[in-house]
């Protein structure tokens, strides 16, 4: 799973909107196009928690257009999101595999929560046990 997404800055009255087509709730503004651009990934790390918290797939994220920025969320935000994808295409509620792992439930909610700083540790750990594994890429700065 990819989570990079590709975002779209176009004027917009006094300043500049960012957008991510296909990515509900996602956008957020700037004064200038480079801080319409920063402010782009708390935008779609704050969508994507509303994914989350209302129990929604996740948006797939297309590649991007020739010329199209792109925002990837940070890593331990993209291996929460793989948790979470792979929980659901397992069938798997926080109370399930929190008795897998050892763990309650509230535990397993932090290990989703986009905001909470969890160990990439105990990521990994709930990965295996949905038979999936973290695998970190990196890529040139554009």
């Amino acid at each position: 799973m990819r989570f990079a997404f590709p975002v779209r800055i176009e004027p917009d009255g006094d300043g500049f909107l960012a957008t991510f087509p296909g990515v509900a709730g996602a956008h957020t503004a700037g004064k200038k196009k480079g801080e319409a651009f920063k402010n782009a990934a708390d935008a779609l790390i704050v969508a994507l928690a509303a994914y989350i918290k209302q129990g929604e797939g996740l948006p797939a994220a297309r590649p991007p257009k020739r010329g199209e920025r792109v925002v990837a969320v940070p890593p331990l935000a993209a291996a929460k999101l793989a948790l979470y994808a792979g929980m659901r295409a397992a069938g798997l509620s926080n109370v399930s595999l929190g008795k897998r792992l050892g763990l309650s439930e509230g535990a397993v909610r932090r290990l989703l929560d986009l905001g909470h700083r969890s160990h990439i540790g105990q990521i990994e750990a709930a990965l295996a046990v949905i038979g999936k594994r973290l695998i970190v890429d990196v890529a040139d700065a554009a």
